[in-house]
């Protein structure tokens, strides 16, 4: 199984960044997929999940300004981030797992990619 971040990179706050997660080697349309984030001394955060019919969940730190969503066909997951803020800043992770639940706990899930960086400027 593998995962690939993508779409990472510098960005003003207010401005806007789409992350793409492609998956292989799993029956993608089967797995509940997420995004996490940590910064530097900081915990893995729970960012947002999508499960297998499309439903989501958006951490409150993010609502309104992230959103999750996901294509099955090209075992691909996205994040569009608008309205970007300097606490936005992190490396972004997504990751898959075996159930079909909107979890919020990192270790829920079992497979991870090797994540992306996304700074934020003020």
């Amino acid at each position: 199984v593998q995962l690939v971040e993508s779409g990472g990179g510098l960005v003003q706050a207010g401005g806007s960044l789409r992350l793409s997660c492609a998956a292989s080697g799993l029956t993608f349309s089967g797995y509940t997929m997420g995004w996490f984030r940590q910064a530097p001394g900081e915990e893995r955060e729970f960012v947002a999940a999508i499960i297998r019919s499309g439903t989501t969940y958006v951490a409150d730190s993010v609502k309104g300004r992230f959103t999750i969503s996901r294509d099955n066909a090209k075992n691909t997951m996205y994040l569009q981030m608008n309205s970007l803020k300097p606490e936005d800043t992190a490396v972004y992770y997504c990751a898959a797992g075996p159930f079909n639940g909107l979890y919020t706990v990192s270790t829920k899930y079992t497979y991870w990619g090797q994540g992306t960086q996304v700074t934020v400027s003020s």
